[in-house]
């Protein structure tokens, strides 16, 4: 690896500086053989998966499919869905790499020497169309394919678990914490990724060293997403006949009631109204007959 590429990267992070220092050289280039074609198939294959398992699905997709040699666009389309699934491939790794190999043919995903000639965003937007393939696989590719030196995967679950031992937190970055304090290492990212794929061993063996330095990573505001509530068609029409009923039976009931003024019934308003409100009555004295006077 370059001086320089070390030199700039222990000038901008004295933390990562050490976690060099302590690793050591390392050398990491571009594998450029065969297309890649090939690179994002052998990606579907590991997906969610041990590099063994995998290993042995793609021998058996090369004696089938292939007759020896790794398979073409061509060949994965001739063969039939029974034949991949008896490789090993599942049902949804059998249709992303049907339709990898049906955006080659396209054209969608070029051969290397059309893919030197774009940048990193446009590679990642094209081969992203591809069923099953995201992000994180193609800067995999980006790196270790293509040499490209200023790629950081902050979503790498390695990458993240490396710069938290690395740095001395108690848990892993958020990639946009990540990707904001990885800033200042452009632009070598892809070293310095490197790298802190590295501390894992280093913090498992007990010779990661001590932080230069404690970091405080910035703040990144999480943006409150409005709630949406999706009401199906069926509720709302039994909403609005509740309504409905209800007010149908509000009518029926203000119908049988005496008139009110301003929310209180005429009845009591007279009782209240001084003018109108009647003396109370005497008790009657019962009167003898006249016989018995």
């Amino acid at each position: 690896m370059k001086q320089q590429i070390i030199d700039h990267l222990s000038h901008a992070d004295a933390v990562l500086g050490g976690l060099i220092r302590a690793v050591g050289p390392y050398e990491f280039g571009p594998d450029i053989e065969g297309h890649p074609f090939q690179a994002l198939a052998r990606a579907i294959a590991h997906q969610q998966l041990n590099g063994t398992a995998a290993n042995n699905i793609l021998t058996r997709l090369i004696q089938s499919c292939g007759g020896g040699a790794f398979p073409t666009p061509q060949q994965v389309l001739a063969a039939s869905v029974e034949s991949l699934r008896a490789a090993g491939f599942s049902f949804a790794k059998v249709a992303a790499l049907r339709d990898l190999a049906e955006k080659t043919l396209a054209g969608v995903v070029p051969d290397t020497a059309t893919l030197e000639q774009l940048t990193d965003e446009e590679i990642i937007t094209r081969l992203t169309q591809v069923r099953g393939i995201g992000r994180w696989t193609v800067e995999m590719l980006l790196i270790f394919r293509l040499g490209r030196p200023d790629v950081l995967p902050v979503d790498d679950f390695g990458v993240r678990n490396g710069f938290r031992a690395a740095y001395g937190l108690s848990r892993m970055p958020q990639p946009k914490a990540l990707a904001a304090w990885g800033e200042r290492w452009k632009p070598y990212r892809s070293t310095a990724a490197c790298y802190l794929w590295r501390a894992l061993p280093l913090e498992r063996a007990g010779t990661l060293p001590v932080p230069a330095e404690r970091i405080r990573l910035p703040r990144i505001r999480k943006l409150r997403r409005a709630r949406r509530v999706k009401v199906s068609s069926a509720k709302v029409r039994r909403a609005r006949a509740a309504d409905t009923r209800q007010r149908t039976a509000a009518r029926s009931a203000a119908g049988r009631r005496p008139a009110k003024r301003g929310g209180v019934s005429s009845a009591r308003l007279r009782r209240s109204d001084p003018r109108t409100r009647s003396r109370p009555r005497r008790a009657r004295q019962s009167r003898a007959p006249a016989s018995k006077r």
